[in-house]
C-alpha cells in the first residue's frame, strides 16, 4: 500500500526549498516556493477500487519526468499522493492533512465520486482548488455553486445519453437492464438513460439493480437483471464489479448487447480478469486512445506514451488504459501550471484552469480538444463509441459531443 509519495522530491530540491521558502511563499500561494510546487492527491491504493491506483502512480512518474526536465518555470513538482481506500471518511482525513499539515497548493485528480463529494465543501470553503477530479459526475462541473472544483472526465449523464441514443437507433424495440453503483456515480447513468429515453421510451428500461462497494460480488444482481427478459445490459460499475458483471452475464448464457461504463474499459484490470472471450462485443464510449489497438501503433500519441512507459513505467502500465488516462490528465495539469507563469496563487491557478482553449492532448482521440471557461468546468466533452473485438477496442462512428 502506498501511503505517501516521497519519491518525487530529491535532496537537492529539499535543500533548495529550505533556502528559498521565505522569499517565494506568498500569503495567497501556500505550497509554492522558488523551488517547488506542492500538490496533494488521494487515490484508492487499497480497497474495492484499487485498480485505479495506477492513476496516481502514473501521474507521479509523469511529474518525475517533468522534474528531470527542469520542472515548471524552474520549480519542481512535489506530489503527495495518499491512500484513501475509496472511503469518503478516509478521504476527508487525508485531504485535511494535505491542506492543513502539508500546506499543498491545490488538490489534483482525487479519485471517485463519493470521495470527492466528501471534500468538495471543505475545499471550497477554504478556497483550495480541487482540480480535474477523476470522475465524470455532473456535480463536479458547477462553477456557480462550487467555483473551486473542476471536473475532468466526460459527464456520466452525457455518456448515458450516448448509449440511449445508440440503443434507440439500433434496437428501438429492445428491453434495457441497468446495473449501477449505488452512489452519485451510478445514479448519473440511471438519470442519463431516463432523460434520453424520455416519456415515449421510458418503458424500455425494464429493470435496474444497484450494488454497494462493500458487497463481495454483483452475481445476484446480474441473475436478477437477466430474469427481467432484457436483451440490453448497461454496466455502470467500477473495475472490480464491472469484471464480475461481464463474466457472470456471459456465464449465464445471456446474449444481451452490453454497454460498459467508460470508467472500466481497461483490458488489463477489467477485461482480462473477466475473460477476453467473455468480453467480446462490449460497447463503451472512448476518449483515450487504446494502446493495444494495432492500428494505432504508429500514432504519435501512442509512440509518446510507449517511450514514457519504456523509461518510467512498464509494459503492464502501457496496456492499462487507466494509466494512459492518467498520462493525459498530468499533461493538462502541467499545461495549466505553465500558463500560470510566476503567479501561482490559488486564485490564478483556478483562473488558468478555467482558461483552456483548444488544447490538444496527444493521448486523447484524434480531433478532440480540451476547453474550459469560467462557465464551463467540463474539460472533456467529446467521446466516440468503441466495440471490443476480443483483443482491443475498435472505435466506430463519429466523434460525439455532449
Amino acid at each position: 500500500m502506498i501511503t505517501r509519495r516521497t519519491f518525487l522530491q530529491s535532496s537537492a530540491a529539499a535543500a533548495a526549498f529550505a533556502t528559498t521558502a521565505g522569499s517565494a511563499r506568498a500569503d495567497n500561494a501556500p505550497g509554492i516556493t522558488d523551488a517547488e510546487i506542492k500538490i496533494g492527491q488521494t487515490m484508492p491504493y487499497s480497497g474495492p477500487a484499487s485498480a485505479y491506483g495506477v492513476i496516481g502512480r502514473t501521474e507521479a512518474a509523469y511529474f518525475k519526468m517533468i522534474n528531470e526536465q527542469g520542472g515548471v518555470n524552474g520549480r519542481k513538482i512535489n506530489l503527495i499522493s495518499l491512500d484513501d481506500a475509496y472511503s469518503p471518511p478516509k478521504t476527508v482525513e487525508q485531504v485535511r492533512r494535505l491542506v492543513e499539515d502539508e500546506k499543498v497548493a491545490f488538490c489534483f485528480q482525487t479519485l471517485g465520486t463519493p470521495p470527492n463529494l466528501a471534500i468538495r465543501q471543505y475545499l471550497n470553503d477554504n478556497k483550495v482548488p480541487q482540480l480535474f477530479v477523476s470522475t465524470g459526475a455532473s456535480v463536479f462541473s458547477d462553477p456557480e455553486h462550487f467555483p473551486w472544483t473542476m471536473g475532468y472526465n466526460p459527464n456520466y449523464q452525457t455518456e448515458a445519453h450516448i448509449y440511449a441514443k445508440d440503443i434507440l437507433a439500433t434496437k428501438p424495440d429492445g428491453k434495457i437492464a441497468l446495473l449501477y453503483q449505488n452512489d452519485g456515480f451510478g445514479k448519473d447513468y440511471l438519470k442519463g438513460l431516463q432523460d434520453q429515453l424520455g416519456a415515449d421510451h421510458a418503458g424500455m428500461l425494464v429493470k435496474t439493480a444497484s450494488y454497494e462497494t462493500s458487497e463481495p460480488t454483483v452475481d445476484s444482481q446480474i441473475v436478477t437483471l437477466q430474469g427481467s427478459g432484457a436483451d440490453i445490459l448497461v454496466i455502470a460499475a467500477t473495475p472490480k464489479f464491472a469484471a464480475q458483471a461481464i463474466r457472470k452475464s456471459f456465464d449465464l448464457g445471456w446474449n444481451a448487447t452490453r454497454y460498459l461504463s467508460n470508467v472500466s474499459p481497461s483490458i488489463a484490470t477489467v477485461l482480462k480478469p473477466a475473460g477476453l472471450d467473455k468480453s467480446k462485443g462490449l460497447i463503451t464510449s472512448a476518449y483515450v486512445k487504446d494502446p493495444t489497438d494495432e492500428t494505432l501503433k504508429d500514432d504519435p500519441g501512442i509512440k509518446e506514451w510507449k517511450a514514457f512507459c519504456d523509461k518510467y513505467m512498464s509494459q503492464k502500465e502501457f496496456v492499462d488504459v487507466n494509466a494512459t488516462y492518467a498520462f493525459g490528465a498530468a499533461m493538462v495539469m502541467i499545461h495549466v501550471l505553465k500558463q500560470c507563469g510566476n503567479d501561482l496563487s490559488r486564485d490564478n491557478i483556478m483562473k488558468q484552469a478555467a482558461s483552456i482553449q483548444g488544447l490538444q492532448v496527444p493521448i486523447l482521440l484524434n480531433g478532440m480538444t480540451i476547453n474550459t471557461s469560467p462557465t464551463n468546468f467540463s474539460p472533456i466533452r467529446q467521446m466516440q463509441l468503441a466495440r471490443f473485438d476480443g483483443e482491443s477496442w475498435r472505435p466506430y462512428g463519429e466523434l460525439l459531443t455532449g
